[in-house]
């Protein structure tokens, strides 16, 4: 009876090691598709991050000195592109104006003075901020993929570890199965009774 059910546990062992062998192997894949895409897709708009004089604030150079010059194809440079760079940018020209603040303003403009320089310079403005608003939403797109592949990596790992100890667990106690198979409860004819 031990014995069955160490092998019912052990089999059941070595069938989970398996599942996670092969979700470690997707997970590989996953990671790797969407590195390789998320850097693909940067590099065909050859975009060159900032060079270190353009760096203007000191949030800026904080953040972007490391990247400064480099061309931008992963989603770490990605991000900081769109928040210390593009954003900065975005802020400065709107006094810290969302792309949806400035655009109500330039429509109600449009309806009161629509042939006015302070409505031109508006929309203008709106078309900056929403240029600079889809180029941040793209490149933060690009950085979340690039994330959900190294957390696909890292799960990959994870997985392939636990498939490894599954296989030993497995092992192990198929080999405890079979010692079970070798010890015998003693005859009941050999047991002394005393009378």
């Amino acid at each position: 009876m031990r014995s069955s059910f160490d092998k019912l546990i052990s089999w059941t062992g070595v069938a989970v090691a398996s599942v996670l062998l092969v979700a470690g192997g997707l997970l590989v894949w996953a990671s790797s598709f969407a590195t390789s895409n998320v850097h693909d897709q940067l590099a065909a708009q050859q975009i060159t991050m900032p060079p270190a004089a353009a760096l203007t604030t000191p949030t800026m150079k904080s953040q972007l000195t490391q990247y400064a010059g480099q061309p931008l194809t992963t989603g770490a440079q990605a991000k900081a592109y769109a928040d210390y760079f593009i954003q900065a940018h975005m802020d400065e020209a709107s006094q810290g104006k969302t792309y949806s603040q400035v655009s109500s303003e330039y429509l109600a403009a449009v309806k009161t003075a629509p042939t006015a320089q302070a409505t031109t310079d508006l929309g203008q403005l709106r078309q900056t901020l929403f240029m600079g608003t889809t180029l941040r939403g793209m490149l933060l797109n690009a950085y979340a993929f690039a994330t959900l592949g190294s957390i696909a990596m890292w799960a990959a790992i994870a997985a392939f570890i636990g498939s490894a100890l599954m296989f030993i667990l497995g092992a192990l106690g198929l080999r405890h199965a079979q010692e079970a198979e070798g010890v015998r409860a003693p005859a009941i004819e050999s047991i002394p009774v005393a009378l």
